[in-house]
């Protein structure tokens, strides 16, 4: 698994639950998605495709919350957190058994086909669109 240092950092600074949540997450993102590119991203774990964030994690009061950028449009039951601006998704894990390896490998693959253009959301003022 090829990590970017910082987001090795930022599991450390967990506590011993969330940092596990942090690496499985980690590692399912990385081994579903090896052409992903990682980094922190503000102050969080995400992973790009061609420089559109995809996914990422970040711990939140209710646990560790995995957000899909486009997860809005997955029909994902799972993905019960939805954004209200945007079109993310999310899920809150309190423990490394709630990850549901077939589940999350599911989504990813979604990640990669449903995909809303958030590199360029600046440059079309704040107008979303959607990346055929």
């Amino acid at each position: 698994m090829d990590l970017d240092e910082k987001i090795q950092a930022y599991h450390e600074k967990q506590d011993v639950q969330c940092k596990e949540i942090c690496e499985s997450l980690a590692h399912e993102i990385c081994r579903n998605l090896p052409e992903a590119e990682n980094k922190i991203w503000h102050a969080h774990p995400v992973w790009f495709l061609d420089g559109n964030p995809i996914v990422g994690y970040s711990k939140q009061k209710p646990g560790i919350r995995l957000m899909f950028w486009s997860g809005a449009d997955f029909e994902e039951q799972g993905l019960n957190v939805r954004g209200k601006k945007f079109k993310d998704a999310s899920v809150f894990f309190n423990s490394p058994s709630e990850i549901n390896p077939k589940e999350l490998k599911r989504w990813l693959e979604k990640s990669r086909k449903i995909q809303w253009d958030y590199k360029n959301l600046i440059k079309r003022k704040g107008k979303l669109e959607r990346i055929k």
